[in-house]
């Protein structure tokens, strides 16, 4: 939309925003496209901006049920990091936060990534034992890494309970510097505005209801606003991925669940990193206006549901207040929850569906966000040249096979 003044921005916000211009086009399907996506969220948009920038294919349709961003991408706490412990996994994450870093310069627009770290805490010597082990693995896959004492972690977040009294005292932490925190609507708009600028249509209020078969080949999508043919079809579609995949004959070892979030009202600054306590099951970030933006765990039975139940709202919030007393009479502004699509070992899925002309982007768990860049990075290197890239070859679904599983969960108690 380029650059405004602020009286322009409030003289336009006066008169209902009636001059400014749309930041990417509404239009009509066409007929044939050379790649459909399914899924106007992060990863989708990420994949039809990647496609026309590292493989010059620009005939290219993102087809969105809802509107631009409305589900994930909308409904997450932001954070961005690849403090992880396998290889394979380090290699993906960290793919993801480079990209991350020039984000801003390569869309032409502002997604405000912030690189206040994320320290991981530590509550007695085992979990210091874990943590060295975990920080020892970063840093032999090339990720940085720091292992802090509780006097460190005392320093850069005062605000914690550093009482003798604590139910899990602070024994120390594993810190990643280049980890942070971004803006979720900003991803999707700057995504959008550069995929839209090289010429891919955003088709958004369409739904996909049908494949369209031929030969035993995927050769499009039968949608709302009428069948649209392509040349291979690329889904991104987050927890709904099952439901989509029913619709064209494969299968997916996911489970659907509801992860909730908060936001708690201003505060003025009291927190400058994001600090996350597996034995609290809760981290926490404060935004630049000043919200805490609080998560935790996913509500352990399946659903579509986007509201969440109490129980989980209580544990998050009383792990909140056990780790930081101070915030006990701090209110909350709102809660959200979004759908997350979870595979057997916590990591994702990305290629090859079953169906011959369908690839696959899902089963991120709870980090769809910080993985954006990457996936749609992947994705598009799968639909352009239909191989695996080097990176993404260990997320293949036939892992699930062989048995060669990377699950994070297990090794360094991170669930993605």
């Amino acid at each position: 939309m380029g650059a405004y003044s602020a009286w322009s921005v409030f003289r336009e916000g006066l008169r209902g925003g009636t001059g400014w211009k749309q930041a990417w086009r509404t239009p009509t399907p066409k007929k044939h496209y050379d790649v459909v996506i399914i899924g106007g969220g992060g990863h989708g948009l990420a994949t039809a901006y990647y496609l026309t920038k590292n493989h010059n294919i620009t005939n290219v349709a993102v087809i969105e049920k809802g509107w631009l961003g409305g589900g994930n991408t909308g409904r997450n706490t932001t954070v961005i990091r690849s403090n992880y412990f396998y290889p394979e996994s380090a290699a993906l994450y960290d793919l993801s936060v480079r990209l991350y870093e020039g984000l801003s310069r390569d869309l032409n627009y502002n997604v405000m990534f912030s690189q206040r770290g994320i320290a991981l805490l530590g509550h007695s010597e085992h979990d210091m034992e874990i943590l060295t082990r975990q920080y020892n693995a970063m840093r032999l896959n090339g990720i940085d890494a720091e292992l802090l004492s509780a006097k460190q972690v005392q320093e850069r977040a005062p605000i914690l309970n550093f009482s003798e009294n604590a139910r899990h005292p602070i024994h120390g932490a594993v810190n990643q510097p280049r980890a942070g925190t971004g803006r979720h609507d900003a991803v999707a708009w700057g995504f959008a505005r550069a995929a839209d600028r090289a010429g891919v249509d955003i088709i958004q209020n369409c739904e996909v209801q049908d494949f369209i078969m031929e030969g035993g080949r995927c050769i499009g999508v039968a949608t709302s606003k009428g069948d649209i043919k392509a040349g291979v079809v690329g889904a991104a579609v987050a927890g709904h991925s099952s439901v989509l995949a029913a619709k064209a004959g494969y299968d997916l070892p996911i489970t659907s669940y509801c992860l909730q979030a908060f936001v708690s009202e201003p505060l003025k600054p009291i927190l400058d990193t994001v600090v996350t306590s597996p034995a609290f099951g809760t981290y926490v970030s404060q935004s630049d206006k000043g919200g805490l933006v609080i998560g935790g765990g996913l509500d352990r039975v399946p659903s579509y549901g986007q509201r969440g139940n109490m129980p989980v709202q209580e544990t998050v919030l009383a792990g909140l207040v056990e780790m930081m007393p101070a915030l006990a009479k701090v209110k909350l502004l709102r809660h959200w929850g979004g759908i997350v699509d979870v595979t057997p070992d916590s990591s994702p899925i990305i290629g090859p569906s079953g169906v011959d002309g369908i690839f696959v982007n899902c089963g991120w768990g709870t980090g769809g966000f910080k993985a954006i860049p990457a996936g749609g990075y992947l994705l598009a290197h799968l639909l352009a040249t239909g191989e695996h890239h080097e990176i993404s070859k260990p997320f293949d679904r036939s892992r699930f096979e062989t048995g060669r599983l990377v699950d994070e969960s297990a090794a360094s108690g991170i669930p993605h």
